[in-house]
């Protein structure tokens, strides 16, 4: 399996999941193009590893995922830079728990124009090239929660389930172009964004960081145990390659069993 050739945007990337997939996608060849929150020195540190452990261009973009013109900025930028834009990874996502009543208005926008709406507009600036090309791979991160859902996080798991939906239509789309769409849905993966799920977690139920871990997070997967950030790097990169041409508008689990239940 070879990415040499191909250029991608992972969004969310500069930490975790989004990381991971980027670094799995340069092991494998392919340019990329990072995005995401932090300090400019740990942003930094991240892409040049990137480019450094595999001779490949790595960029960042700052990019705003509550901001339509950046995303769309972000993708004429990465074709400007790499020539092309091949794959496409939206995994720029956010969590907050709290029961919907109580819920507020200004986070279920902001959670939805991340999780959901970032992607639309990556996707529709994405394809023209693809289509031209005849050659494309998207991939959304999604969640078990694409697939199920649990209290408190309303915002989140309309979101996921609305990726799931976006995902379908644009694969039946892009069928006869050489594009593939699909999601992948983890489970608990042991990344920040699930770590700073527990204290909210914790006032909603009622219980200790001990609780909510056990009886809470692991409790849905039957394996009992986090999946890794790298064991779903390496599903996104499998769907970003030839031999996965005839996977689109799939949603694959990677969640130790947790919507088999």
């Amino acid at each position: 399996m070879t990415l040499k050739t191909r250029s991608a945007i992972v969004t969310g990337s500069t930490s975790g999941i989004g990381l991971a997939i980027a670094r799995a996608l340069a092991q494998q060849g392919a340019n990329v193009m990072i995005n995401g929150f932090g300090t400019a020195d740990a942003i930094e540190n991240a892409r040049a590893a990137i480019a450094k452990d595999f001779a490949v261009k790595a960029l960042y973009s700052p990019a705003d995922m509550t901001k339509p013109q950046e995303i769309r900025r972000m993708v004429r930028e990465a074709e400007e830079a790499f020539g092309t834009l091949d794959i496409l990874v939206n995994n720029a996502g956010i969590q907050h728990v709290e029961p919907i009543e109580k819920f507020p208005p200004e986070i279920w926008d902001k959670i939805v124009a991340i999780t959901l709406s970032a992607a639309f507009h990556a996707i529709a600036a994405a394809l023209p090239g693809m289509k031209v090309r005849k050659w494309g791979r998207i991939v959304s991160t999604a969640s078990a929660h694409s697939m199920v859902a649990s209290p408190f996080k309303s915002a989140y798991v309309s979101a996921k389930h609305g990726l799931v939906g976006l995902t379908k239509t644009v694969a039946l789309e892009t069928a006869t172009f050489g594009i593939t769409v699909n999601c992948v849905s983890p489970g608990y993966v042991w990344t920040p964004l699930v770590e700073r799920q527990i204290p909210d977690t914790m006032k909603a139920r009622n219980l200790t960081r001990e609780q909510v871990i056990d009886d809470v997070l692991l409790a849905a997967q039957p394996t009992k145990q986090f999946v890794t950030p790298e064991q779903v790097a390496a599903l996104v990169v499998y769907l970003c390659s030839d031999e996965a041409a005839q996977i689109t508008g799939a949603n694959l689990s990677i969640d130790g069993g947790w919507t088999a239940q």
